[in-house]
């Protein structure tokens, strides 16, 4: 086993796998300090998914990009509930369909769609793009109408670069992250940062770090938690989360090799220690 955490304390922002990884943390001799950020909810209004349902069996638009698999499984959710799926997968058989990864390939493998093209790993909106670009010579998005299953947040990089491509890009929100109904872990973990009593940082989505600092905010202490987070280790899962560590000012001290939640605590064990170190000289 390589070596482990030390005992420092490490702060975990998952919600629905919180046990596990606390588990993780644990067996790699760390203190796990868990504070869920994240509750998955539908949209109030099914207003837009029933929309889209609709021109897709009416095959009104020529590229569809799916990018979570959660989001597809909830759209196929609406569509049994209007009545629609057989229509609604038959839509999806003739239009040209971009999958961000392995998540929503694997539901459209269940429902016999295969997908026109996949983005490879890191899965971030440049290989998506990337992915697109490689099929031009067989179907360019330019003038074609596109739609952009979004996931929770709007991606502003990936419809840009849509819509230079000369794309008719519509967003369609399926789902998204709201704040836990208990923000007490949050704010705990925001005063324990401020007062430097966190080691490490694990972070497995960018929304996780974006409702951190939501709650900072609100507590008048964003400032205080920015400059406690440039004493600890912050450990990425991957670039789409590296790139909301960067909006914030900061940078990722370790970014997964393979973006899996195990593969992160592992290297995050093993590299906490000098990582700390050279941060906190002395």
């Amino acid at each position: 086993m390589p070596p482990g955490f030390g005992g420092r304390s490490v702060l975990t922002l998952e919600s629905r796998r919180s046990v596990e990884q606390a588990t993780l943390i644990e067996t790699f001799d760390g203190r796990p300090v868990v504070a869920p950020s994240l509750r998955e909810v539908p949209l109030s209004s099914q207003t837009a998914a029933v929309a889209f349902i609709h021109a897709i069996t009416a095959t009104g638009y020529d590229c569809v990009i799916l990018l979570t698999g959660v989001g597809l499984r909830a759209l196929l959710a609406v569509a049994e509930g209007i009545g629609e799926t057989g229509a609604f997968v038959d839509g999806l058989r003739r239009v040209r369909v971009v999958a961000r990864g392995p998540k929503p390939t694997a539901v459209l493998r269940e429902i016999g769609v295969t997908a026109w093209a996949v983005a490879p790993e890191p899965n971030t909106w440049r290989e998506l793009l990337a992915a697109i670009d490689e099929k031009r010579p067989e179907f360019s998005i330019a003038r074609a109408r596109v739609a952009v299953q979004e996931y929770g947040v709007t991606n502003p990089d990936l419809l840009r670069g849509l819509t230079e491509r000369g794309a008719f890009v519509s967003s369609v929100p399926i789902y998204q992250w709201a704040l836990p109904e208990d923000l007490a872990p949050l704010q705990k973990a925001v005063t324990s940062i401020v007062a430097g009593e966190i080691d490490v940082v694990l972070l497995t989505s960018g929304v996780q770090l974006a409702h951190l600092y939501q709650v900072a905010r609100d507590m008048g202490a964003d400032a205080g938690m920015t400059r406690g987070l440039a004493r600890t280790v912050i450990a990425s899962i991957g670039p789409t989360c590296s790139e909301e560590i960067r909006r914030h000012g900061l940078a990722p001290d370790l970014e997964a090799s393979h973006p899996k939640m195990g593969i992160l605590v592992t290297e995050a064990a093993a590299k906490a220690g000098a990582l700390l170190a050279a941060k906190r000289p002395g």
